[in-house]
């Protein structure tokens, strides 16, 4: 018995070195096949059932909130005083996305192209479609602008034209037409005589050519040769750098569509991204970490500079002609329309902004735009994307629908689009990225520590029986 005391002993040992062993490769192994698995799941792949069909169809459920600015004075800025505006809403809008017209390249791209639906929600709205509300008119006051070089006479004529089809330099209608069409003798009428001047052909609505329409056919990276191209544009509408803007960087298109990025992402990652709707790519940069669900998450914003002028911020010189700083000038990819995009209530923009409009309070926590990401894996858990569109109107001699209005940029409407993971698809990607590493982690360690207590004891053992 006592012969056999030492060689108990002695396999215990050997069983404490093993699992010691098996502990230490467990600590460099489970990381490195970990990695490898999230490699072979973001590959945009239909063989990936998870990732590809987050990807191709976006089950999660996304939102567009829409605010409007009220105009309260329309009379008194037409004699030139200061504009008024209530924010009213949100109208809120279901959003579908699906990608359709998927076709995989030899050379490790695939394209597609996303067409998005709307549907109303009155339960999460603050209001109805049917709600009347008074915003500048575009057409009136857009086109004035846009005419302001041309000769006198032309300019009375355009005058002599909104008076015939009783156009005033104010719109007041309801929200769902306002946002989806209305039917225009107007805009029939510029389409005869002036084709390509609007950038409609049917109802005019702020809204009209987004439901129902595609965002343009897209070609990315699947990222089968490099995991780090993966979602990167490659090309879009068969371009591969823009036409709109004034430097080749400016016109550069980077990142991805604006959906997910590549896995493995550090604090010292960005976000870039290229919108068709704002026509120019856009970065993000990292401010802080976060958990969402018990998933950890990194959060991104908008820099400062995102829509600063060339003045203050030198790289964003060709996307001017500038005004102030927090206002990008899409003129050129909107049909020459004095059109403006900016943070909602002009966040981070020129404070001397505010002072023309009465009626705005930016704050970061309902203006500020961010997404949350898995840094891990790249796929977003989190995202809240607000803008606002803008208007420049200003007295135009011989249009006497302007009247006496102070040049201003008139916000007109911002919008939220909105989306977090939810339901079935949150279990999944917690089981995969959180607790099963975690459960891996913790066994690493309990069998090195299990295994040094095994030695331990059994070294002792094996002495005492020895003596």
């Amino acid at each position: 018995m006592a012969i056999k005391r030492p060689k108990v002993a002695i396999g215990f040992i050997v069983a404490g070195v093993l699992m010691v062993v098996f502990g230490t490769i467990m600590c460099f192994v489970v990381p490195l096949v970990i990695d490898d698995q999230i490699v072979k799941n973001t590959v945009i792949d239909p063989k990936n059932d998870l990732t590809y069909t987050m990807w191709k169809d976006i089950p999660v459920p996304f939102f567009m909130s829409v605010y409007f600015f009220n105009v309260l004075n329309p009379a008194e800025i037409l004699k030139g005083e200061k504009p008024m505006v209530e924010q009213r809403g949100p109208y809120v809008y279901r959003k579908q996305c699906q990608k359709e017209n998927i076709t995989f390249h030899p050379n490790g791209t695939v394209s597609y192209r996303e067409y998005r639906q709307y549907h109303f929600e009155p339960s999460m709205s603050a209001g109805n479609e049917s709600d009347v509300v008074t915003i500048p008119n575009m057409l009136v006051l857009g086109a004035s602008v846009m005419m302001e070089n041309l000769p006198y006479v032309l300019r009375l004529m355009m005058s002599a034209t909104f008076k015939t089809f009783k156009e005033g330099a104010f719109l007041t209608k309801p929200v769902g037409e306002l946002m989806w069409g209305y039917d225009s003798g107007l805009v029939d009428f510029l389409n005869q005589y002036l084709p390509g001047m609007i950038p409609t052909s049917g109802k005019f609505g702020l809204f009209s050519e987004f439901n129902n329409s595609n965002t343009g056919l897209f070609t990315v990276f699947t990222g089968k040769d490099d995991i780090r191209k993966v979602h990167r544009v490659d090309s879009w509408n068969g371009l591969t750098e823009l036409p709109y803007w004034r430097t080749a960087q400016s016109n550069m298109i980077n990142g991805t569509a604006g959906q997910m990025w590549p896995p493995f992402m550090t604090k010292e990652s960005t976000l870039p991204f290229y919108s068709p709707d704002a026509c120019r790519s856009m970065e993000l940069v990292y401010q802080r970490p976060g958990e969402m669900y018990g998933i950890p998450l990194y959060r991104y914003v908008a820099p400062k500079t995102l829509f600063a002028n060339g003045t203050d911020y030198a790289p964003n010189e060709g996307f001017c002609p500038c005004r102030q700083s927090g206002l990008l000038n899409v003129s050129t990819c909107r049909h020459n329309s004095p059109v403006f995009i900016s943070h909602p209530h002009f966040f981070n923009a020129d404070p001397v902004l505010l002072d023309y409009v009465q009626g705005l309070n930016p704050s970061e926590e309902k203006h500020g735009l961010f997404i949350d990401i898995h840094p891990q894996t790249g796929v977003p858990l989190n995202v809240s994307i607000r803008l606002q569109l803008n208007l420049y109107m200003k007295k135009v001699s011989g249009i006497t629908e302007t009247g006496k209005i102070s040049d201003v940029v008139m916000p007109m409407i911002w919008f939220e689009e909105n989306g977090y993971i939810d339901g079935p698809i949150v279990n999944t990607f917690r089981t995969n990225l959180v607790v099963l590493p975690t459960v891996l982690e913790y066994l690493q360690y309990i069998l090195i520590g299990l295994g040094l207590a095994t030695i331990i004891v059994a070294t002792v053992v094996y002495h005492k029986v020895k003596r």
